[in-house]
């Protein structure tokens, strides 16, 4: 069991938060609101409202032990690059910050950031590589065990609830993401999604699973 803690609950934070508890992994939330901290109580390990740029506050909750930092600060670049910072500062093995563009991701990478992400540039640059011959289409590692990876559904899993493709139980994966053909994107969702040709899915799982997946495919 690895220890995660995820700061920033925007849609991002939440879903891979979600996502590595489900997967059996200690998972701290940080964020200031009290509402969205409170959501996220029974789907975590702890969530706790504070002002993740405190000093303070990342020793009180004991920042230095934990594997993985994840830095997923919404539209606040400055408390972004400054948390990234300090938890890198602490000794956090591996540091993965979510960026929303190239001069932030440069600058993220400059205090510390092992691993910078940039979902929504993502998900929009690679909406249209379905002519890939792969089913897997990007892999993004924020940790030596785990990381998110962008998949094309195969043909028998068209016009099925993601229940009946039962991705976890049959490939280990979790789906933290789908997105339409007409660029519209679907955060966590719930097991009667029906997955349409078209769909990029956005999966979450351990290294060894993806590979399982890929070479399967």
């Amino acid at each position: 069991m690895k220890q995660f803690i995820v700061i920033g609950l925007g849609s991002f934070g939440i879903s891979l938060a979600k996502t590595l508890y489900e997967m059996g992994n200690d998972v701290l939330v940080i964020d200031e609101n009290e509402e969205l901290v409170q959501s996220m109580t029974g789907l975590v390990t702890h969530a706790v409202q504070a002002n993740a740029t405190d000093e303070n506050v990342l020793k009180s909750l004991g920042v230095k032990n934990f594997d993985v930092a994840i830095v997923a600060i919404g539209s606040n670049m400055e408390s972004s690059i400054m948390v990234t910072m300090l938890v890198k500062e602490m000794g956090v093995k591996y540091v993965v910050a979510k960026a929303h563009n190239e001069l932030h991701a440069r600058v993220l990478y400059k205090v510390g950031a092992d691993r910078v992400v940039m979902p929504e540039k993502d998900m929009g640059i690679r909406v249209a590589r379905n002519i890939f011959s792969s089913n897997l289409l990007e892999l993004i590692e924020f940790s030596k065990e785990y990381s998110i990876a962008e998949i094309l559904p195969i043909e028998e899993w068209f016009h099925k609830t993601l229940r009946d493709i039962n991705m976890r139980e049959k490939y280990g994966l979790n789906v933290i993401a789908a997105k339409k053909l007409n660029d519209e994107i679907i955060v966590s969702p719930g097991p009667d999604y029906v997955v349409d040709e078209g769909d990029v899915l956005a999966v979450c799982g351990k290294n060894t699973d993806i590979k399982k997946f890929e070479i399967k495919m």
